[in-house]
């Protein structure tokens, strides 16, 4: 008798651990590890599942129920996908299932959903001698469009007599012969054609004609050869070059060499909207073995993208992949190189929902687990990659010129302090700005101005009293945008009505306060009136293409001046674009995160790396009320070294990363009162097992989002420590604290590697 078999199948809940199933009869010929399965969970809900394992080993359950369907033939996550799973769950503290929902809801979704798009094409109903097709092509000569129409199939397929009959799109068949459905009709009436209904692809396939490699630049060869030659010993090699040094073209030889022998590359991005130059320029180059994979495709879309990436029988299938963070999901079959393209950004850590992983750092743990190579690359390395390499950990190339031996943006300070003092300020522009942004649209030449704070102002004050509008779900500030007259929370999303008078004294003294990129819009049109002004923030790109547009107004010359957030920072690259501002660069130095200055730093050397990329000399005005900065000044000498060693001291002192590991653990509860009760009991509970080593409980600079209120508890771990060990207590003090009196409708969430 044939032993009954079991399955261990991960549902996507925030539920430690795996659920295990009876596979029944009828189905054990199509359940294999990495299937997706239908089961019912909890009141006989049905949930997609994924097998990590199958057994004939009886599990100690009264009552265990059957997997009820098998709705794909085929495994869609493979082995090496369920041990990148199984270490995200461990490394980042969260259930396996939670890393399943993030990536089934990037990747494959429930596959139950899925059907295949079909598409109406024409073919001829026999293969028909030259004779034969003679005859049919003199009696249609009584019927001119059906004629047409046949012509124009003979002519897409390259008929002869004895080659394959093809099938045609019937619409590109009507385009190419200019005849009417009714003329087609009539042909499949008289048994000429046959029509059938085809699968089809949703995924854009665009032609793009494709290009040889291009020629390297003597320092674009010497980095080219160290990268190759420290490949040969290291697994991880940071390549840091400055702005607009050529990195590109670097790995465009190494996806070459590994698509040449047929390996898959993945090349992640830090956001995919906003690279729209750098994809075409990589498909102009690999042409339609690549794929771009972004949180914008449909779920049939995405479907289809996965199963073309896993099919590794399919000689046309993708070997470039060109993604954000979530395609470190996708079903790689043989990865061979992965590319993390300005390895610094922030945006490569999730930070809600579960699992809270760092996508650079996950893709160097994917990439040993298919014995693949890794490259960093960046103009401004975060702290902890360049240690990883000047220690000897990572392998290191440096490119310290820009291509074509184009010079690097001359950076001017513009001391905003004193020009207020001196009454020479026009609204938020200093004089030094205003010159060089006149000076440049006078060349007809273009500007970026950068301000790091969207809406029109920061927030609104009574002048009697100092009351300000905050959210009545976030502890935050409302900020107004005049745009669409509403106040507006960054956290929630909230908006609200002007006030007409202060609430707390009833003045109608009311006052807009700080500028954000809607003011600068407002103002500098002002100022320039001629000027073509637009603005680039979450609140002008809520539209499926408005980056596209927006770049491709600039790249055309039909914007004169571009302000904008943090994206303008990414990714651009503009022949005509000779001048960059950077408005309030204090602003981006006062965050209560002991990455701000390494930050700020990249973020304004990145801004600044916009300006003069081609002959045309850069100018970048950096404005701000403290000069004699140490991080503007070391922008000011384009020097990394030296951010990097003050950073590392200051850290050493305080023991931040890289010298320890960061566990942060986010109490929150609608009770404030009870908040503060379970995060003193789980602060203690850790003191107990980690003493000094932990910081808080303490409210975070926003205190309440979303009427959660929230308190934060730090865990510094040394590096020589285990840190399984570590996570084990931690788990254990979380699991006694949400068992004690009044814990209630609280959330526990625990972020490794929080910042």
């Amino acid at each position: 008798m044939k032993k009954e078999l079991y399955a261990d199948v991960i549902l996507p809940l925030a539920v430690k651990g795996k659920f295990t199933y009876r596979i029944p009869g009828n189905l054990s010929d199509k359940v294999s590890v990495g299937s997706i399965v239908t089961v019912r969970f909890g009141n006989k809900q049905l949930y997609s599942g994924v097998v990590s394992g199958i057994s004939d080993e009886s599990p100690e359950i009264e009552k265990i129920r059957d997997i009820t369907d098998v709705p794909e033939k085929t495994p869609l996550v493979n082995q090496i996908q369920l041990k990148f799973w199984n270490w995200l769950s461990e490394y980042y503290m969260c259930s396996i299932g939670e890393v399943m929902k993030a990536a089934m809801s990037s990747g494959s979704i429930l596959a139950e959903r899925y059907k295949p798009k079909e598409e109406r094409f024409i073919i001829l109903s026999q293969k028909y001698s030259d004779s034969e097709l003679n005859i049919i092509l003199d009696k249609l000569e009584v019927a001119p469009k059906q004629l047409d129409i046949l012509t124009a199939y003979l002519r897409l397929t390259d008929y002869s007599t004895g080659s394959d009959l093809y099938p045609v799109k019937n619409s590109l068949l009507l385009k190419e012969s200019q005849a009417l459905q009714a003329s087609v009709n009539s042909l499949i009436r008289k048994r000429i054609f046959v029509s059938v209904d085809l699968a089809v692809s949703r995924l854009s396939e665009v032609e793009v004609n494709t290009e040889p490699l291009n020629e390297l630049s003597d320092g674009q060869s010497q980095a080219f050869e160290s990268l190759v030659s420290q490949f040969g010993e290291r697994e991880i090699v940071l390549l840091h070059g400055v702005t607009s040094s050529g990195k590109t073209e670097l790995y465009i030889r190494l996806i070459e060499e590994q698509v040449r022998k047929g390996k898959q590359v993945l090349y992640l991005l830090p956001e995919i909207a906003l690279t729209t130059q750098l994809i075409f320029r990589l498909k102009r180059h690999f042409g339609k073995l690549t794929t771009v994979f972004h949180s914008r495709l449909s779920d049939s879309e995405r479907m289809e993208t996965w199963k073309k990436i896993a099919d590794s029988e399919d000689k046309a299938g993708y070997r470039l992949v060109i993604g954000a963070r979530s395609a470190l999901f996708l079903p790689f079959h043989d990865l061979g190189l992965v590319i993390v393209d300005e390895e610094h950004d922030s945006s490569y850590k999730q930070h809600d929902p579960a699992p809270r992983y760092h996508a650079r750092d996950s893709a160097i743990m994917m990439a040993a687990l298919w014995k693949a190579k890794t490259i960093l690359g960046s103009a401004t390395p975060s702290v902890e990659s360049a240690f990883n390499s000047f220690s000897g950990k990572y392998g290191y190339v440096y490119m310290g010129e820009r291509y074509g031996r184009i010079n690097l943006p001359e950076i001017i300070i513009a001391n905003t302090r004193e020009a207020y003092r001196k009454k020479q300020m026009v609204s938020h522009f200093t004089p030094q700005l205003l010159h060089t942004i006149d000076n440049a649209l006078e060349k007809g030449e273009q500007v970026i101005l950068f301000r790091n704070r969207r809406g029109f102002s920061s927030y609104i004050e009574c002048s009697e009293c100092g009351w300000v509008p905050t959210c009545t779900q976030c502890a935050v500030n409302l900020t107004y945008h005049k745009e669409i007259n509403r106040l507006v929370c960054h956290y929630c999303g909230s908006a609200y009505h002007i006030p007409v008078k202060c609430s707390s004294c009833g003045s109608i003294s009311l006052s807009t306060k700080g500028s954000g990129t809607e003011k600068i819009e407002d103002e500098i049109k002002i100022v320039f009136p001629k000027a073509r002004v637009r603005r680039m923030d979450q609140d002008t790109m809520k539209n499926k293409n408005s980056f596209e547009k927006i770049i491709s107004s600039f790249e055309n010359g039909h914007i004169d001046i571009l302000i904008g957030t943090q994206m303008i920072s990414k990714g651009l690259d503009f022949e005509n674009l000779t001048v960059v501002g950077i408005m309030n660069a204090e602003g981006l130095l006062n965050y209560p995160d002991f990455r701000a200055n390494e930050k700020a730093f990249q973020m304004m050397s990145q801004v600044s790396g916009r300006a003069g990329r081609r002959q045309k000399h850069g100018k970048v005005i950096i404005q701000t009320s403290d000069p004699d900065s140490r991080i503007i000044k070391q922008v000011l000498n384009n020097d990394f070294k030296g951010m990097f060693e003050t950073q590392l001291e200051e850290r050493k002192l305080f023991n931040y990363p890289p010298y320890c590991r960061l566990v942060r653990i986010m109490v929150k509860h609608r009770d404030k009162t009870k908040l503060n009760e379970l995060a003193a009991h789980l602060g203690n509970e850790l003191r107990n097992t980690f003493g000094t080593r932990i910081l808080g409980p303490e409210f975070p600079v926003i205190s309440r989002i979303q009427n959660w209120y929230i308190k934060n508890i730090l865990i510094k771990i040394e590096k020589e420590k285990p840190l399984a060990r570590a996570k084990e207590l931690i788990n254990k003090a979380v699991e006694r604290t949400q068992k004690i009196k009044g814990a209630g409708p609280s959330r526990i969430n625990i972020d490794v590697d929080p910042y």
